[in-house]
């Protein structure tokens, strides 16, 4: 590994966060098209139920993979700051406690998505059609929720050693196995539902065994020792990052959820086009997730280093970059949303709901980029609470209760419910900047009492 390239404490900060971004973004672009293609293949060779309950289910396990992905988020401070501060013989340490505890969190998760599968399904108010589709999907994920979370685990670790290189590679390995697995069941053996489950547990599989593989011949900046397995100290450190990052993403997942059934309960259409749309938003929002993963790993290097105010010029630069790409993505989803539709299905009723969401969504793309780049920073600081607080405001006070007010109305439209996220996020940037304000004087009050003892 070149330790110059994934040094972020030295160098151009613009040139070195677009250097460590691009990959990130990448493994992004081949994971939102790995959720993608489940819905394309449904939405081409099996029905608009199967569609509807790929929706649905999918928002049911992307709830467990967001709120791992949190808690992991603290596996890449806690190393990031191991490397700042020159301690990098615990980060063996950090990953033998995480190995420990992610498989025990597995075994509990997939045996919950078994059980609760059609409990959750009816929750979710999925319509009736695709009731017994949307519980084959979660307990068939759930079935391989230890390879969906191992490999957030492994992206994490590289992540915060600097290295967004390999998750790339991981992530496309997935991708490929993925598409072939959905061609394979989907439109040759006309599986439905049950073939783009299995084609998604197999392909994360896959790049897990892969990935170990990978890991073991590259040059790593650390030991692991089979003593350092186990549940050591380490854990309550970056537990102690991640379980409000964590924390927040299950809240904002539960949003998510709710905001799904709202739109289930408006009909198979509805929540078809809802479905449609969720995965175009998850291509409108990678350069705003890009930005944060790179900004924690950024700015956690610089915090332990001690260069706060290249850590700030990292934010700010951040923010620009990505409201500039923002505001073309958003002219995209705008103006063309039902091109982009079309390319998950044909049927023109479940297109016409998918471009109403994403008339309204549309600037989500340039003002999540601002509030992104601020909760990067934040994170980089080891501030999760705040964040996790931020989060729940944004959910629980704008999001949340304008999507259910938007839905209950004559004739809902999509366009209003779809507006209630970039509200939130607006809402959600002058919670940060207010924060910014009062703990940035507060950095600066301490420095100035360290300076004068």
């Amino acid at each position: 590994m070149d330790e110059n390239i994934n040094d972020f404490t030295q160098g151009n900060i613009l040139e070195k966060l677009i250097q460590f971004m691009f990959p990130i973004l990448g493994a992004l672009v081949l994971q939102a098209m790995y959720g993608a293609v489940d819905i394309i293949i449904v939405g081409w060779f099996g029905t608009t139920s199967g569609i509807s309950a790929v929706s649905t289910g999918s928002n049911i396990v992307n709830l467990i993979i967001f709120t791992v992905a949190g808690l992991s988020m603290g596996i890449t401070v806690l190393i990031g700051r191991y490397i700042g501060e020159k301690r990098q013989h615990l980060i063996g340490k950090v990953i033998g406690g995480a190995i420990c505890f992610f498989t025990v969190i597995s075994i509990i998760v997939g045996i919950g998505m078994f059980i609760f599968a059609r409990p959750l399904a009816h929750l979710m108010q999925a319509p009736e059609e695709a009731i017994d589709l949307t519980v084959d999907y979660v307990r068939i994920c759930g079935g391989g929720i230890i390879f969906i979370i191992a490999y957030n685990v492994i992206s994490s670790i590289f992540r915060g050693l600097g290295n967004s290189r390999l998750p790339l590679i991981f992530v496309a390995i997935a991708c490929v196995v993925n598409i072939v697995g959905d061609l394979i069941f989907v439109a040759v053996f006309n599986m439905n539902v049950v073939g783009a489950a299995l084609a998604t547990v197999i392909a994360q599989a896959v790049s897990v065994i892969l990935s170990i593989v990978i890991m073991r011949k590259e040059k790593l900046p650390f030991t692991i020792k089979r003593k350092d397995i186990g549940f050591n100290r380490e854990i309550r450190n970056f537990f102690k990052v991640g379980i409000p990052i964590a924390f927040q993403e299950i809240l904002t997942q539960i949003s998510f959820l709710a905001l799904c059934a709202f739109i289930n309960r408006l009909g198979l259409e509805a929540s078809s086009g809802y479905g449609v749309a969720s995965k175009i938003v998850s291509f409108v929002m990678l350069v705003p997730a890009a930005l944060m993963q790179s900004m924690s790993s950024f700015v956690a290097q610089n915090v332990g280093a001690g260069k706060e105010e290249r850590a700030k010029k990292a934010m700010f630069s951040g923010m620009a970059m990505g409201a500039g790409i923002g505001v073309i993505i958003a002219g995209l989803a705008f103006f063309k949303g039902d091109a982009l539709a079309y390319i998950f299905t044909k049927d023109p009723y479940v297109i016409l709901r998918a471009v109403e969401y994403l008339k309204g969504f549309s600037i989500e793309a340039v003002v999540t980029c601002i509030l992104f780049s601020f909760m990067g920073y934040f994170n980089g600081h080891s501030q999760t609470w705040f964040v996790m607080l931020q989060g729940i405001a944004q959910s629980f006070i704008i999001r949340l209760p304008m999507s259910y007010l938007m839905s209950i109305q004559p004739n809902a439209d999509l366009t209003m419910i779809g507006l209630a996220a970039p509200t939130a996020t607006i809402f959600g940037i002058l919670i940060n900047l207010t924060f910014y304000i009062i703990y940035t004087k507060k950095l600066k009050d301490n420095k100035t009492v360290n300076l004068n003892v």
